[in-house]
């Protein structure tokens, strides 16, 4: 059958690229989203997010009449998922993170209500391994008038898929087009279904596996990561401890032909380093102990550049008597989770400005040339890196932006550089 109509629902950083790649194809497109003011912008052509040639891409498609944005699900070929998968809260400080898979629930039910026989419903959400399955068993509990892989196998009136995105914030248009597609059908009859939507704009190849797999994919490209990063950021710390030039151990380790050791950082953020290692813990929390660890090792990161932030202060009003704590004016450089974007989910740097806004009180600034207004909790200013130098006695840098590697370091009393590029 083929795909004229597709319908993304979650319409957030993976969400709208897809719909507008879609579109850009002259496929007809209707994006799926929760929030009426997410669902205004885009009819007016403009975008709720900053990624690289989205803006215009969406622009032409909505001019063009291939993509609009609704509230409720509308029937069509195919419909594919992109909602966040969050945690539930956590009960204890030693517990371990649980997905939470009430958006996917909520996604597939409201799909379910415009099912027809022959469509697809793929899953990109990143997921626990076993999430596809339930989904199927939830639309399958929507819509007993119609079959399912789960119990028809291939002959089923509708097709279930899983994809997860594989795509770096910043590059996402490129990388959704050009980036490999690991496919989970929950038949090999769903797979060539899903391998024939995403042919309409993937240029990447297209490999076919089952659902769980797929999910492990995803889950564990980011957890080698994780653990990657992990060793880096605890090597800083002991480094720190042992007075030893963390960066110029590490450029010379990797002078050796098979060691390639990531930089430390402040820790690990975004929506999927950060978040998917949990995924694969959640499933076999006795067997997943390498993986927990990591997460912790960089979960703590951010405390520890906290702790280093207080030193900083006590050590500067010991050197200026004349001053109290109050006089003393801080500025964090960056707030993103990582270089060159506006993304603030998960990020370290957020969490260690408002954990220093919190303590300190004295003055708090932060320059972020990526983003143009805060949201409205947080209790620091805005500003720019000239007025960061002029004002601030503490500088620290959480985010390597291309704007701090090309200015240099500030001319401030003191300075914690995070990402030793200072």
């Amino acid at each position: 059958m083929p795909f004229n109509t597709i319908s993304i629902i979650g319409l957030g950083y993976i969400g709208l690229p897809t719909a507008a790649m879609f579109a850009s194809q002259k496929k007809k497109v209707i994006g799926v989203d929760v929030s009426q003011h997410v669902v205004d912008i885009i009819n007016s052509g403009e975008t709720h997010i900053v990624e690289f040639g989205l803006r215009e891409m969406v622009k032409k498609t909505v001019d063009e009449g291939y993509l609009k944005a609704t509230i409720s699900p509308e029937s069509a070929d195919a419909f594919l998922i992109a909602v966040p998968t969050p945690f539930l809260p956590i009960k204890t400080q030693k517990s371990i993170p649980e997905p939470d898979l009430s958006y996917i629930e909520a996604a597939a039910k409201s799909v379910a209500k415009v099912l027809k026989k022959g469509d697809l419903v793929i899953l990109e959400s990143t997921s626990p391994v076993g999430t596809t399955e339930q989904m199927a068993a939830w639309l399958a509990l929507a819509r007993s008038d119609l079959t399912f892989p789960q119990t028809h196998g291939a002959d089923s009136d509708i097709r279930i898929a899983y994809c997860p995105e594989r795509v770096l914030p910043g590059q996402v248009v490129k990388e959704l087009s050009e980036n490999a597609r690991v496919i989970g059908g929950m038949t090999y009859k769903c797979s060539q279904a899903a391998i024939e939507v995403y042919s309409i704009f993937v240029a990447g190849q297209c490999v076919i596996t089952n659902t769980r797999t797929a999910e492990m994919v995803k889950l564990t490209e980011n957890a080698s990561r994780d653990v990657s990063i992990a060793f880096a950021n605890e090597l800083s710390i002991i480094c720190d401890k042992i007075d030893i030039d963390v960066w110029e151990l590490i450029n010379f380790a990797n002078l050796h032909p098979r060691i390639n050791i990531l930089q430390p950082g402040p820790g690990v953020g975004g929506h999927c380093i950060a978040v998917d290692p949990w995924f694969i813990v959640s499933n076999a929390p006795e067997q997943a102990k390498l993986i927990a660890t990591a997460r912790r090792v960089n979960d703590f990161k951010p405390t520890w550049v906290v702790e280093k932030v207080k030193i900083a202060i006590a050590d500067f009003l010991q050197s200026n008597p004349q001053k109290c704590i109050a006089d003393v004016v801080i500025a964090c450089f960056g707030l993103t989770f990582k270089p060159d974007i506006d993304d603030l989910r998960e990020s370290p740097a957020m969490s260690i400005a408002c954990n220093i806004a919190e303590f300190h009180k004295g003055k708090v600034l932060v320059v972020e040339p990526n983003i143009r207004e805060l949201p409205s909790f947080q209790k620091f200013e805005l500003v720019d890196f000239d007025v960061a130098e002029a004002k601030a006695d503490i500088a620290v840098l959480l985010v390597d932006h291309k704007e701090f590697r090309a200015s240099g370091a500030p001319n401030v009393r003191k300075i914690l550089d995070t990402k030793g590029i200072w």
